[in-house]
């Protein structure tokens, strides 16, 4: 665990980075949106894409003009069951929340509802627009592409994002099914929490120009930069761990991210051009499956619990404490934090100050300050 790390209350942490958001031009009504997604993360235990990216990710995109803090949600095609969508590099939590939003309600009188996206931006954990359709007793699946970080099987130039494929599905339990992960073996946001709390990472992770795993996060984290390392492909290098499938499942989202409807793609995604800093123009995608169209709601999340329970109580591996199935832990991990609040190390602790100060919420005085 990181030295002199301090718990921070969900609500005060919530709260700050929806002030942060407003003082740089987002709407109100918008910065309440993408505070909650933000804070959504942190909630579910997955550090690396809640208050930790607050600043690199948004604040600093936001200074830098490459991404807008007022949203153009533009409706450029639209059927009964489907529509396209121009975000025109605007707040992804505001796009993607409409964008699940209007997939639900077409789902909602058709059965089945699917919106794709161009010219967006980041647009924090997919399992948040997942869970939206899980908790309206649908079955929620989301996919972006992203700024290229994994190398195809058998190759060394990071190509593809780390391209997220997810999947929320209602059950009778007290949480639902939620896979929320991304299609490499690991994910920039990871290697960001590593090189906070200056950890080396763990073999096969990342791999450099002559296909050499490397442990540094902070190097690797320049190096993917600048396009001399690349992530690993779910399953690893090569084929031995079936790289292959992480490769394909990676290429899968990106087609869904960028041909439905005709956006950025692949290197197109870098952020630069000409060697200066331009909108990444993510692509994403929501689906929305209404169950009541095919079964009884109650029928289904009954089979469905039934499912996981007997996974989860199927015979363990020796020396394993317990069998998890996808969801579980992040619910854990919100029953354990939701007395604890966000952990915030001593990085952390310097970006929170540092925009306190330059937006000047002076209302705000941290616990964690001398």
């Amino acid at each position: 665990m990181e030295e002199n790390l301090v718990w921070l209350d969900f609500d005060l942490v919530r709260n700050f980075m929806r002030d942060v958001f407003i003082k740089i031009g987002v709407p109100e009504k918008d910065a309440e949106v993408s505070a909650d997604v933000l804070i959504e993360s942190d909630k579910r235990g997955i550090d690396s894409h809640g208050l930790n990216r607050m600043k690199p990710i948004y604040y600093d995109r936001i200074k830098e003009g490459i991404q807008l803090p007022v949203t153009d949600f533009e409706i450029v095609r639209e059927s009964p069951a489907t529509a396209v969508i121009d975000g025109h590099n605007g707040m992804g939590h505001v796009i993607g929340k409409r964008a699940m939003t209007m997939a639900m309600e077409k789902a909602e009188k058709f059965g089945l509802g699917m919106t794709a996206v161009r010219n967006s931006t980041h647009y924090g954990i997919a399992g948040y627009y997942a869970l939206m359709a899980a908790e309206k007793g649908m079955i929620g699946i989301t996919g972006t592409n992203a700024r290229p970080s994994i190398a195809p099987t058998f190759g060394i130039e990071n190509m593809l994002g780390t391209n997220p494929l997810v999947f929320g599905i209602p059950t009778d339990e007290e949480f639902p099914f939620v896979l929320d992960c991304a299609t490499s073996v690991s994910q920039r946001g990871k290697i960001e929490v590593y090189a906070r709390t200056g950890k080396r990472m763990p073999e096969g992770w990342v791999i450099d120009r002559n296909g050499k795993s490397t442990t540094d996060p902070v190097s690797a984290l320049n190096d993917l930069i600048k396009g001399t390392a690349a992530l690993t492909p779910l399953g690893g290098i090569g084929e031995d761990g079936a790289g292959f499938k992480g490769y394909g499942y990676a290429t899968v989202v990106e087609i869904l991210s960028a041909a439905l409807q005709g956006g950025s793609y692949l290197k197109m995604l870098s952020g630069f051009e000409n060697g200066k800093k331009v909108p990444y123009r993510l692509g994403h995608f929501f689906m929305a499956i209404n169950i009541s169209h095919f079964t009884e709601v109650e029928e289904f999340k009954k089979i469905s619990g039934d499912i996981l329970r007997q996974l989860r109580n199927s015979d363990k591996m020796p020396g394993a404490e317990r069998i998890y199935t996808a969801g579980e832990k992040e619910h854990l991990a919100w029953l354990e934090r939701q007395g604890k609040g966000v952990p915030v190390g001593e990085e952390l602790q310097r970006e929170m100050i540092l925009m306190r100060d330059q937006c000047g919420l002076t209302q705000y005085k941290f616990s964690f300050e001398k």
